[in-house]
């Protein structure tokens, strides 16, 4: 086996692509520096028309395999200006209404970036009475303006996204901590994967698309559309899920996942037997530990795209754990990230070994 370890350069890859922004239905500047990484590694880059980004290994083979993660951050957008200047939101993706009083925001508008805060009224002025808790339908913009003319001429209007301006970080050598882990770390790691293997001279028997899709959090748009175009045989996706040793979560609910002890292997009515007992024996013969993860319907991810498209897709999800999602503090170990690394390379090395089709 060959333990992958993150240096410098994927360090700084990783930093430079979450900061970036990529709101869903506007992920073209962080699909940029995705493609400009993975370039070298793969034969032929292909995109379609609302932005997916495909990486190919082996293009002119006619089976295929799809790894597979999703770029796209949920963000707000500008659905209200009220004539004193004040914005009002809608989410763009599943956007936690709870964390917005007090965070700062950038509003993308055709004249630039306009900087402002989710404001809130002070402890000070609420009555404990008519204590308020933040909603969808109260919480409010303030970009510094006296009136809904000054917000048009700088360019705001309703449709424009807002994003949180929070940059990536590590905390104790160990976590990362930023926006958009969910999902920018699955294509770190499906990005690193296809370095490993060029890196290694793997010659694959199989055609390999690295892909990272659009539109994700708003209902695995991007991965229904481009698994019409591709029409691969196998897909593993990668994605993030939770960690449950976190407060005021229940185990007994949302099961017993733990970051720092590994990818999670996930289980569920999309999830394809073979696959994932092939991914199962793969860890174990390498000893890459790893979790278990049962999602009784279905994954909320963008297996069930893959999955249940064409005539069925083999499909298998490896997850990676995850504190605070939906946060701008999102937190992910270290450990956790280099493991999914190998654990895939490894899966698709077997995989070209036995030729795996069925």
């Amino acid at each position: 086996m060959i333990n992958y370890s993150m240096n410098s350069d994927s360090i700084k890859f990783l930093e430079k692509y979450l900061n970036e922004f990529s709101p869903t239905g506007d992920e073209r500047e962080g699909q940029k520096i995705w493609i400009n990484h993975i370039s070298p590694y793969v034969e032929k880059i292909q995109t379609d028309l609302y932005g997916t980004a495909v990486g190919i290994i082996n293009p002119d083979s006619t089976y295929k395999l799809i790894i597979e993660a999703h770029v796209d951050e949920i963000s707000w957008s500008v659905n209200y200006i009220t004539e004193e200047g004040i914005i009002y939101v809608s989410r763009n993706g599943g956007s936690d209404h709870q964390i917005a009083p007090s965070k700062r925001i950038i509003i993308h508008t055709e004249k630039g970036f306009v900087h402002g805060v989710f404001g809130w009224p002070a402890i000070h002025t609420r009555k404990s009475s008519e204590e308020k808790s933040p909603n969808v339908d109260n919480i409010f913009v303030d970009i510094g303006v006296s009136n809904k003319t000054e917000a048009i001429n700088m360019g705001v209007h309703v449709g424009c996204v807002i994003t949180y301006p929070d940059q990536f970080f590590i905390m104790n050598h160990n976590y990362f901590v930023s926006r958009a882990l969910d999902n920018k770390i699955g294509g770190f790691i499906i990005a690193e994967v296809a370095k490993m293997l060029i890196e290694n001279s793997i010659d694959l028997k199989f055609g390999l698309y690295i892909v990272n899709s659009v539109q994700e959090e708003v209902g695995l748009k991007g991965a229904k559309m481009i698994s019409q175009t591709i029409q691969p045989n196998v897909a593993i996706v990668t994605d993030v899920t939770h960690d449950t040793c976190s407060p005021m979560i229940d185990k007994k609910i949302q099961g017993d996942i733990k970051c720092g002890l590994g990818p999670v292997i996930g289980y569920a009515p999309s999830i394809h037997k073979n696959i994932r007992e092939l991914i199962i024996n793969t860890a174990n013969s390498k000893k890459i530990y790893f979790q278990r993860l049962v999602s009784s319907r279905y994954t909320g991810t963008d297996t069930e795209a893959f999955a249940y498209s064409n005539k069925g897709v083999l499909s298998a999800l490896i997850s990676i754990p995850l504190k605070y999602m939906h946060t701008t503090v999102e937190m992910v170990h270290k450990k956790d990230v280099e493991l999914t690394v190998s654990l895939i390379y490894e899966t698709l090395l077997a995989m070209n070994n036995q030729f795996f089709i069925g």
